[in-house]
């Protein structure tokens, strides 16, 4: 008899967890969770991070932190910075770290992007130069965005594009002649880690990365807030001793 009761109380916990779990799963299925955009100050430059999987650290994260910094700094045009992407789920960079962007340029609604930054990914020199939604958003955002920036084989996408057909540009050292070769119109050049021609900056890269970032804050805002930002993230900065191109 007691055996009896312990299982009929037994079955009757299964049955009463089992019923809770469902109950949570469906609750959980039909919740709708708002996305939540990020706050664009007024007065302040946009700058879009383009990413995808297979992003690459480094030249998301660098032009990033610099750029980020600026709202550090007094009496300048500060920059809001946010991430955009054509999904809405996690992404992937190269390194395995996993990214929410904040605007998905498929479907959200977009704020005005004044600067638009092309990191490295891992399939800029194959795949993605196929995906035509995401050559088209950069085409579409160049029309008024102010200055156009990438970073190692970003370049690649900016020339898919169309946007380098007339101007000078550079991308990661060892690239160059896949460049040349996929775009044999086009002026690239070695032995520079960035080139400035007109609205557009290309960089070498990797590391460099940082060193184009500060190149675009000082020339926005002037040489000592770029050695102030430099200096935040311990960068010795000296524009100067930088192998670099200024065209326009």
């Amino acid at each position: 008899m007691k055996k009896s009761v312990i299982y009929l109380i037994a079955l009757s916990i299964f049955f009463s967890c089992t019923k809770k779990q469902e109950t949570a799963d469906n609750t959980a299925e039909n919740t709708f969770v708002e996305k939540q955009f990020p706050e664009l100050k007024e007065g302040r430059y946009n700058v879009a991070f383009l990413i995808m999987d297979g992003v690459y650290n480094t030249e998301l994260t660098a032009p990033f932190d610099i750029f980020q910094h600026t709202q550090y700094r007094k009496n300048i045009k500060q920059m809001n910075v946010f991430t955009v992407a054509n999904t809405d789920a996690a992404i992937t960079t190269f390194e395995g770290m996993r990214l929410l962007s904040d605007f998905n340029y498929l479907k959200d609604s977009l704020p005005q992007i004044d600067i638009l930054v092309v990191p490295s990914a891992e399939h800029h020199l194959d795949t993605d130069l196929e995906d035509e939604a995401m050559i088209n958003f950069v085409k579409e955002t160049d029309k008024n965005a102010i200055y156009i920036t990438s970073h190692c084989d970003g370049a690649f996408v900016l020339a898919k594009a169309g946007l380098l057909n007339n101007v000078v540009s550079t991308t990661f050292p060892s690239d160059i002649d896949k460049m040349r070769t996929t775009f044999p119109t086009l002026d690239i050049r070695k032995d520079v880690l960035f080139v400035h021609d007109g609205k557009y900056i290309t960089s070498a890269g990797g590391a460099k990365s940082f060193e184009a970032a500060l190149y675009l804050c000082e020339y926005l805002y002037g040489a000592e807030i770029a050695r102030s930002l430099a200096g935040g993230l311990v960068i010795d900065w000296k524009l100067e001793e930088v192998p670099h191109l200024v065209i326009k």
